[in-house]
């Protein structure tokens, strides 16, 4: 059963607390003439003190909605500039939100502390409708906190498990498992056996269920020399993972990496090496990109229409607003397209 959510203060709270009418807190707080000095400042404290916000809108002081719905996205913003998977998504949900008239609000920020507190204040100031979550964590403080506000929402991505189902919050997934798997699968055929995996960061759910199916799936095989490194997905991160990996006594014979960005950083970390790419280093990107058909070799990558995959977790979080019940949908698994950057392992 769905808790109540919970309630935002109002001027009347304002006004019972600071034991004045509720002329006055509106004097005090639109900093209109009428009040004393002493009187303004103790509504401003008690309206702090409440975590009182003021209204995005005339519509969401009449108790409409704000036609906006918002997505926080807590990661490096270093790591954004180039990286193409959260702008196609971006692409797809704009799309389909346009066709309702609703607009997106977007923030990037530092950790999941701070976009907690973007939730609340959003909340607070009436400015969203529902939220789109993506980066699912193995703790994630964001959907208890979205049931407690009773924001609907939808997560983009993988779930932990076990996990909470809350009434008003979706999940759209792909499977991250089957698809690495069907990496190991391309790579072992090659005759692959050292294969490497420069992953993204530590704590997202796709991330660890990436790296344990990696390892699944080499324990199936026997395979031995099987590793994972996290970074920040960042290219200087994605060339310092490569150029320790190459240097172990053991070279990987292929290496996956977890973005486009990355991969084309262990491109170049490859070419420094004067390491040949396929014939002496495989390489393989978990996300296509005009970035990985772009570079000699093409990479090897996993192929989705991302942009689709937003506007389908568009769609959801629009029926959520449109009184549907909450869903779990998996979406089309990537398919994996073989490029110029994976071929049959050389004989030693």
């Amino acid at each position: 059963m769905r808790r109540t959510p919970a309630r935002r203060p109002t001027i009347k709270d304002i006004a019972v607390r600071a034991g004045v009418s509720e002329s006055a807190v509106s004097f005090a707080l639109n900093g209109r003439p009428g009040v004393s000095e002493s009187t303004r400042d103790r509504v401003r404290r008690v309206a702090e003190e409440l975590g009182w916000r003021p209204s995005a809108a005339a519509r969401a002081l009449s108790g409409e909605g704000s036609g906006t719905v918002g997505l926080v996205l807590a990661r490096p913003a270093r790591t954004l500039g180039v990286e193409s998977f959260f702008l196609q998504l971006v692409s797809g949900i704009q799309e389909v939100l346009s066709r309702r008239r609703l607009g997106l609000l977007f923030q990037v920020v530092e950790d999941i502390d701070a976009e907690c507190a973007v939730y609340r204040r959003w909340w607070a100031e009436r400015r969203v409708d529902g939220m789109l979550v993506v980066d699912p964590r193995g703790t994630d403080p964001r959907l208890p906190l979205l049931d407690e506000l009773g924001l609907p929402a939808v997560v983009v991505g993988t779930l932990p498990e076990p996990h909470t189902d809350y009434p008003g919050i979706s999940n759209l997934w792909a499977d991250d498992a089957l698809a690495m798997a069907s990496i190991v699968d391309h790579l072992y055929a090659l005759g692959h056996r050292r294969i490497a995996h420069v992953a993204g960061l530590p704590e997202l759910t796709h991330t660890r269920r990436r790296i344990r199916s990696l390892r699944a799936e080499a324990d199936r095989r026997g395979l031995t020399d099987v590793h994972s490194l996290t970074t920040d997905y960042s290219d200087t991160q994605g060339a310092e993972a490569t150029r320790r990996v190459l240097a172990g006594e053991q070279r990987p014979t292929a290496i996956v990496y977890d973005n486009d960005v990355l991969a084309v950083a262990g491109l170049g970390v490859a070419a420094e090496h004067g390491i040949s790419v396929p014939a002496e280093l495989a390489i393989v990107a978990w996300d296509d990109s005009v970035l990985t058909r772009s570079t000699h070799p093409a990479l090897t990558a996993l192929v989705r229409d991302t942009a689709v995959y937003g506007g389908h977790a568009a769609e959801q979080l629009i029926a959520l607003l449109d009184g549907g019940p909450a869903v779990r949908v998996q979406d089309q698994l990537p398919h994996l397209e073989a490029r110029g950057s994976t071929a049959a392992r050389a004989a030693p």
